[in-house]
């Protein structure tokens, strides 16, 4: 497989386990899950600086979740704007226009907002925090050919060896840019007929690599160049988008509003720093044969002359003029396929495109990188077997197809003008409310595969195995301080083994505890045969008990030695003696006085719940992609 050729310039040659093509929000946040994980990884971009201002803004909960769970989240929240306020706007039968609707933007959420903050500053969180494992953003770096072995045998083995994938990456001459894929001279004249790789004189580098990742964006190099195709289709609603410091004496101007009007329809959305994103549906806008509109023909002071109408009798000014302005066509498209042989890849933008209207461009992207992070590192580490890679796009191609179905519907309803009498607006509110869970991260739920084991769901019967697991308070028996559960999972690439052994004060209860104890250390249960050879206990596995007994009857010598790595890892589910807060997760997560046992992946996602008496489940489990350690006599 081979795309655009390069020259003859000598170049140097390198060998790495990741390349990424792309410094986004998802190439970031991949090289940052990688490099956190000890990979060796690089990642490149083609733009000769990062990006100041506009793209991307919106972070949904349960990426917040996420930002935590690599600690990242206080940064995040420091500098957002959060969004707690959804109101919804209509025309009022004498003119202007009038809020129907006021109400939480988030509910049953750790996070109950939303955030907004420039996708420049969640990119500068994530450079930060890559630079700390010593991974760095090379660019401009322009990649002009790629290549993959077609020896099987080659494709097949995770031996050290193997460098199965040739990128040739050149960096532009001072006297070219790169835009869309063509070099483009300083003089702004497309050289349209320039393969890429063309201008004398630029360096050349020679990259064999493990795996590569496309995360470059809509217009994917990557993508095209291993002949992926994306499937769907455009739209006829235009839109444009201001980002400004307004002068306005609109009263909802710093909460989340959808504006309904016989005038048009306009979203506004506020962000950090005074400033306030304001969507703009353009009406009929005529659309070229080739898809493209004509954007000469719109500016910034045009997108809010349309903006004003909808906000009449209100006024809505610019006096410092626009942070950044774009107008772009809504469509909705999903690449046929998400890899190559298991060692190429493509995230983000580079495998689904679609309306930014619900805030799910840069929270989906991101998603892709952290579901496919942990798998690529146990796969590197011989861990797993290649076939575990398989679930990357078993699982993110179906929750970008439900994306897709999901704008569709919601793009039309956001776009058509309401008329007269029409239920158009009631849709849309109905709309919102039916996926929010869909929406803000929570309800996305990946199907029963060999990572996710639904076949024991009833035990737990307050949980769906294929979502995140939800967050709740917990108290440690030690000292009777309270956690957030999610602190204790981090994304450091473990399993989480929840053990729920009910109230075990009680005879019955703490006898089976006891055999969980001593079932952990049989030679064939599932921490001795899955743990890497001479690796710590704790390498792969992180066992956390949390027991239903009450704080008046906690005591640490009730939980067996073996399943108190130190002294930090025993809970109860009990409410606080000072906040009185906690003692829910049982009763939340539908586990009975019986207990349970419930694996957590390494991100965050549920993947299967057992019976407290039934490690042998949790054996099979991972038996299904782990590779076992060999039992010595």
């Amino acid at each position: 497989m081979m795309s655009n050729h390069g020259t003859d310039v000598t170049a140097l040659e390198s060998h790495v386990d990741v390349l990424i093509i792309g410094a986004g929000p998802a190439g970031s946040f991949l090289a940052l899950a990688l490099g956190r994980a000890g990979v060796h990884v690089r990642i490149v971009d083609k733009k000769e600086a990062k990006i100041t201002s506009g793209h991307a803004d919106g972070i949904q909960p349960r990426m917040i979740e996420v930002f935590q769970s690599y600690g990242l989240a206080e940064r995040l929240l420091k500098e957002a704007a959060q969004l707690r306020v959804n109101a919804y706007y209509v025309s009022k039968p004498e003119g202007g226009i009038m809020r129907t609707i006021l109400e939480p933007t988030v509910k049953g959420s750790r996070y109950p907002f939303e955030v907004t903050l420039a996708q420049s500053r969640i990119e500068d969180i994530l450079r930060d925090a890559m630079e700390e494992c010593g991974v760095y953003v090379e660019q401009p770096k322009v990649p002009i050919s790629l290549s993959l072995s077609e020896d099987e045998s080659e494709l097949q083995s995770r031996s050290s060896e193997p460098y199965p994938v040739k990128i040739v990456l050149q960096r532009p001459s001072a006297s070219t840019r790169v835009e869309n894929g063509h070099n483009v001279h300083t003089n702004g004249a497309a050289n349209t007929s320039t393969v890429l790789g063309s201008a004398s004189g630029a360096a050349q580098d020679i990259v064999r690599a493990k795996y590569v990742v496309g995360a470059d964006g809509a217009h994917s190099w990557v993508r095209s160049a291993v002949g992926i195709d994306m499937v769907g289709e455009s739209t006829k609603f235009v839109w444009g988008v201001v980002d400004f410091v307004p002068e306005s004496d609109f009263p909802d101007l710093r909460i989340s509003c959808a504006i309904h009007t016989e005038h048009g329809n306009c979203m506004i959305i506020p962000r950090e720093k005074d400033l306030i994103r304001v969507y703009v549906h353009l009406g009929d806008v005529e659309v070229g044969e080739d898809g493209r509109i004509n954007r000469l023909q719109f500016g910034p002071d045009e997108i809010l002359k349309v903006a004003q109408k909808c906000f009449y009798p209100y006024k809505l000014l610019a006096p410092q003029g626009f942070d950044w302005w774009t107008v772009y066509i809504v469509g909705q498209r999903v690449a046929s396929s998400f890899s190559v042989k298991n060692r190429i890849f493509i995230v983000g933008d580079a495998c689904h495109t679609h309306s930014p209207k619900a805030g799910q461009g840069m929270n989906a992207s991101m998603n892709d990188a952290h579901n496919l992070a942990w798998k690529l590192a146990y796969v590197m580490r011989h861990w797993a077997p290649s076939t575990l890679l398989d679930t990357y796009e078993f699982e993110r191609r179906k929750f970008a197809q439900d994306l897709i179905d999901f704008d569709k519907m919601f793009a039309t309803l956001y776009s058509v003008t309401p008329k007269p009498g029409d239920k158009n607006h009631e849709r849309f509110v109905e709309a919102c409310n039916t996926y929010s869970a869909f929406v803000l991260g929570h309800g996305v739920q990946y199907e029963a595969s060999t990572i996710t084991d639904i076949t024991h769901a009833s035990i737990a019967s307050g949980l769906v195995i294929g979502q995140r697991i939800p967050p709740g308070i917990i108290v440690q028996v030690a000292n009777f301080r309270p956690y957030e559960l999610h602190d204790l999972l981090p994304s450091d690439t473990r399993f989480k083994i929840l053990i729920l052994p009910g109230d075990a004060s009680k005879p019955k209860q703490k006898a089976k505890l006891d055999a969980v104890a001593a079932e952990i250390d049989h030679p064939e249960g599932f921490l001795k045969r899955f743990t890497p050879a001479g690796a710590p206990d704790d390498t792969m596995f992180d066992i956390i008990t949390i027991s239903h007994t009450p704080c008046v009857a906690a005591n640490t010598l009730v939980i067996p030695p073996r399943l108190q790595s130190h002294w930090s890892k025993s809970f109860m589910d009990a409410q606080t003696m000072c906040e009185g807060i906690g003692g829910n997760l049982y009763a939340s997560y539908g586990v009975s006085d019986a207990g349970a046992i419930i694996v957590c992946r390494p991100d965050g996602y549920i993947g299967m719940v057992a019976a407290l008496d039934d490690l042998a489940e949790i054996g099979k489990y991972f038996a299904n992609f782990l590779h076992s350690t060999p039992v010595t006599a």
